[in-house]
């Protein structure tokens, strides 16, 4: 996951997959603001959080239904 403490957005997603206990990392875009090319690569997007799933697909800006069914369809 790709995000930013400032991003309400970032935050919310960030909550659903530690109150589903999805292991995940965090790329910190304020840490490492370099790697925001690799978030925008991924979505064609500036936006964030840019959610990346094992098996390729990924979110942008989900909202807590969407993040949820994507993981219960990849049974996370």
């Amino acid at each position: 996951m790709y995000g930013a403490q400032w991003c309400r957005d970032c935050r919310r997603s960030k909550a659903v997959l530690d109150i589903r206990r999805v292991d995940f990392d965090y790329v910190d875009l304020e840490c490492e603001p370099g790697r925001a090319c690799e978030a925008e690569d991924i979505s064609g997007r500036k936006s964030i959080p840019v959610i990346v799933f094992p098996d390729g697909s990924h979110l942008v800006e989900p909202t807590n239904a969407e993040l949820a069914a994507h993981l219960d369809h990849r049974g996370l």
